[in-house]
C-alpha cells in the first residue's frame, strides 16, 4: 500500500479526532485539511521507519495548538446532538443525561489532559501511539490519562460521591405540611 492510500485511509480516525478537539464539525474539517496539505508539503521529512498514523496524528495536534495561540480565548460548546458519531441506537433519559455530563466535564479538563483522553478513549490508539502523537513520553500519557480520568469520575459524581447539583433533596427536613 503507499503511502497515500495510507494517508487516505486515516482520514476519517483524523476527522473524528479533529472534530472532538475543535468541538466543531466544520474547524474539525478545516483542520483536518490543514494536516493533510501539511504532511503532503512535508512527506519527505517523515522518518521512513516511523508509523504514519502518529506522525499524522502529530501534525493534527500541532495544527491544533497552533490554532489555539491564535485564537481568541472565549470559545462554545457544541450540542451532542451535532456531534458526527452518534449511539447505535437511542438512549433513554437517564442516559441521554450522562452523556451530556461527561461531554460538558470533558470540555472543562485541562487541553494536554482532553488530548491525551481523547486519542485514547475515542480514537482507540495504544499508549505508544499516542505518546508518540503528543510528542510526550508514555510515562507522561499515563499519568494524563490518570488524572483526565480521576478529575471526570469527580466532575459526573462516579468517584463515589455525587455532584452538588444531583444530591437528591431531604424532604424530612422539609417544615412544609
Amino acid at each position: 500500500m503507499n503511502v497515500l492510500n495510507e494517508i487516505e485511509a486515516l482520514i476519517p480516525d483524523l476527522r473524528r479526532y479533529a472534530c472532538a478537539l475543535t468541538r466543531d464539525r466544520d474547524a474539525g474539517d478545516d483542520l483536518v485539511q490543514d494536516c493533510l496539505e501539511r504532511a503532503l508539503a512535508h512527506h519527505r521529512s517523515r522518518r521512513p521507519d516511523g508509523p504514519l498514523r502518529a506522525w499524522m496524528f502529530r501534525i493534527l495536534i500541532n495544527r491544533h495548538r497552533d490554532l489555539i495561540r491564535r485564537a481568541p480565548r472565549a470559545g462554545h460548546l457544541v450540542a451532542v446532538d451535532d456531534l458526527p458519531v452518534e449511539p447505535g441506537r437511542p438512549a433513554g433519559q437517564d442516559s441521554y443525561m450522562a452523556l451530556r455530563e461527561t461531554e460538558a466535564a470533558i470540555a472543562r479538563l485541562p487541553e494536554d489532559q482532553r488530548r491525551a483522553l481523547l486519542l485514547v478513549a475515542l480514537q482507540g490508539a495504544t499508549f505508544d501511539e499516542a505518546a508518540q502523537a503528543l510528542d510526550i513520553p508514555r510515562g507522561t500519557l499515563m499519568s494524563r490519562l490518570a488524572r483526565a480520568r480521576a478529575t471526570l469520575r469527580t466532575m459526573t459524581g462516579r468517584d463515589g460521591t455525587r455532584p452538588v447539583s444531583a444530591r437528591p433533596i431531604d424532604k424530612s427536613k422539609d417544615p412544609s405540611p
